[in-house]
């Protein structure tokens, strides 16, 4: 038991850091807008742990990566209830993904490729659209609308969706591909 809870502490340390890594280096990382938002692979090491570990380890490693970003400076922070929707809201629940865990894992021990990815693409899409309401939720509360006569809801709408629907894509065409490759390593050591 003692080492089961070990290994889950040092894989959600590891992935929260490569997730955190993902984002942040320039070349894996397209940032799009001064104030955040970025495309990238950053999310992929969640939605593992998540697979993994399930919503316990999902929700964790996201709450971990948000926070890191204000930590590291990364984040952009104008108010406190902003930042803590933006971060440590906003990536917690990419965690969400986990609550197809056990499914999954199902899935895969029949050797069921069709429900496992399945259920792998339906968690990153969840995933990525709860992250979505999160940041649009705290646009529209937090930020004015930066085009003279535009509705702050349209332009909440459209800054999120600009950065958080190709990285939904990426996401699930990476993880699709990692899971249908090596899907066993979705199982956790018995």
């Amino acid at each position: 038991m003692r080492s089961k809870r070990t290994l889950f502490l040092i894989e959600v340390a590891v992935f929260t850091a490569l997730a955190l890594m993902l984002d942040i280096i320039p070349f894996l990382s397209i940032k799009l807008w001064a104030q955040g938002g970025s495309v990238s692979l950053a999310m992929i090491p969640v939605f593992i742990i998540a697979y993994r570990w399930g919503l316990r380890g999902g929700l964790l490693s996201g709450f971990l990566w948000g926070i890191l970003q204000i930590a590291v400076g990364t984040g952009y922070v104008l108010h406190p209830i902003q930042g803590f929707i933006d971060y440590a809201l906003a990536f917690t629940v990419i965690g969400f993904a986990g609550i197809f865990a056990k499914q999954i894992q199902e899935a895969v021990q029949s050797g069921n490729t069709k429900v496992y990815l399945t259920y792998i693409t339906i968690g990153v899409i969840l995933g990525s659209m709860v992250r979505f309401a999160a940041h649009f939720a705290a646009g529209v509360v937090f930020f004015e609308s930066a085009v003279e006569g535009q509705s702050v809801w349209v332009y909440s709408f459209l800054y999120n969706a600009s950065y958080i629907i190709p990285s939904i894509i990426i996401s699930v065409i990476a993880v699709f591909l990692l899971f249908h490759k090596q899907p066993r390593i979705l199982l956790l050591a018995a």
